[in-house]
C-alpha cells in the first residue's frame, strides 16, 4: 500500500478537488448551465448606491436551480423586496424550462417566507446549529 498523508487545502487545492467533482458529474450527466449567471443573480440599490437586497442562483442545468442567498437588509424586511426578487427569479427559471428550484433556510432565518411563496419541506435536520433547525426547501414550477 503506498505512503499519503492528510493536509489542510489552499484555494488552489479546493478548486482543484472541485473541477474533478464536476468533472466527474459531467461524465454521468450534463452540467451545462442554461440559465444565464447575470439573469439569475440580482440586487437592489437605494438611491445613493447601496446594496440593501440581493439574490444568488446556481443553474445546474438539469431543469433545477438552488437559491444560495436571499438578502434583504433588516429595514427593509416586509416590504417586499424579497418577494420582488424571488419572483423576479421564478420568472427568469421558467423561461428557460427550469422545473425545479431548491434552497435551504434555517428555522431563524425565512422559512415562513418560502413556504408563502409556494416552497414545500422536503428535508429537516435538527440541532445544525444546536437548539435549532435546518430546512430544505423545494417548488416545482409549471
Amino acid at each position: 500500500m503506498s505512503s499519503y498523508s492528510i493536509v489542510s487545502s489552499t484555494k488552489t487545492e479546493i478548486d482543484f478537488i472541485e473541477e474533478k467533482i464536476v468533472e466527474y458529474n459531467e461524465s454521468n450527466v450534463s452540467f451545462k448551465p442554461k440559465v444565464p449567471f447575470a439573469e439569475i443573480n440580482k440586487h437592489i440599490k437605494d438611491e445613493d448606491g447601496n446594496i440593501i437586497a440581493g439574490i444568488n442562483c446556481f443553474d445546474y442545468a438539469w431543469k433545477c436551480l438552488f437559491i444560495d442567498a436571499l438578502w434583504v437588509k433588516q429595514e427593509f424586511r416586509k416590504s417586499g423586496l424579497g418577494s420582488q426578487l424571488l419572483t423576479d427569479v421564478e420568472t427568469i427559471a421558467r423561461k428557460y424550462e427550469v422545473e425545479l428550484i431548491h434552497l435551504e433556510t434555517f428555522d431563524f432565518q425565512a422559512l415562513d417566507f418560502y413556504l408563502k411563496h409556494g416552497y414545500e419541506i422536503y428535508g429537516v435536520l435538527d440541532d445544525c446549529p444546536k437548539n435549532h433547525k435546518r430546512y430544505y426547501l423545494k417548488k416545482v414550477l409549471e
